[in-house]
């Protein structure tokens, strides 16, 4: 079945493209998902189980073209069994079964895809100042019914809420954050002003570690640590004059200038 908003999340931009570069700067072998959790993840790029190198820097390049070229699932899967085949890649959770594989590949993609698009989401909301977030549902065919709950949720951008609840919060999460400048304006985006947060909303599953509705290890928001970095490459760089601009390029880490010239080079931008 077709992920309903699998077309928004292949529409790419500046801020997206350069949280996904800088996790692409740490290439970290792992054994399972959870060697890495919540905001370890925005600053390296992981994909359990592998462990080799050249594997890795393989499927790191795979999920930038998905994230970078907009491509679609399909194209994504013909990468990954190309790359598999050609490092000789056995174990991997999946593996032996078509079901078991398709689901694989889809949760690698869908992942890497949403939470890039939500960090740089995330940059943006900061960037703009809005002094409140609205909470929306993606539209999931299976809505997640605490997911569902929170859908159209107001509360201001610093609500202690946002940084264990910012989405996507769990496995395939389609939910999203839209900022507004008033309350009428949140309204507007489909804000309910009438909704309010449930006592113990922040009260921890003991079988999850997490609050009730997001899955363990996704307590957290993607891209919050690097959100600053992320609006210093993207957004001061285009307001300055190009001396000043060169000046700050030159000043950056050799990997750091790399991700950014990449970021420019994909918007058209100076160099």
């Amino acid at each position: 079945m077709a992920d309903p908003l699998s077309a928004t999340f292949r529409k790419p931009f500046n801020a997206q493209l350069t949280a996904l570069r800088i996790r692409m700067l740490d290439l970290v072998a792992t054994s399972a998902w959870d060697d890495l959790l919540r905001a370890e993840h925005d600053r390296a790029f992981v994909v359990a189980g592998a462990t080799k190198a050249d594997l890795l820097s393989d499927l790191a390049e795979a999920v930038e073209k998905a994230v970078g070229q907009g491509t679609t699932f399909d194209t994504f899967k013909k990468d990954f069994r190309g790359i598999v085949d050609k490092h000789g890649w056995h174990g991997w959770t999946g593996e032996g079964t078509k079901r078991g594989e398709e689901w694989r590949m889809r949760v690698i993609y869908q992942t890497n895809l949403r939470t890039s698009y939500m960090a740089g989401r995330y940059a943006q909301l900061i960037d703009g100042n809005y002094p409140f977030w609205v909470y929306r549902h993606g539209g999931s065919l299976e809505p997640r019914p605490q997911h569902l709950a929170w859908d159209g949720l107001i509360l201001p951008s610093n609500h202690p809420f946002w940084a264990t609840h910012f989405p996507p919060n769990d496995w395939g999460c389609s939910c999203r954050v839209f900022g507004a400048r008033s309350r009428e304006g949140a309204r507007r985006l489909g804000g309910k002003p009438e909704l309010v947060l449930e006592e113990g909303w922040d009260s921890v599953v003991p079988r999850t570690g997490t609050p009730a509705g997001i899955g363990k290890g996704w307590d957290y928001a993607p891209g919050a640590s690097i959100a600053d970095l992320v609006n210093s490459l993207v957004r001061k760089f285009e307001q300055w004059p190009e001396p000043v601009g060169r000046a700050f390029l030159a000043s950056l880490p050799d990997d750091l200038r790399a991700v950014f010239e990449q970021a420019l080079r994909q918007s058209g931008g100076r160099s």
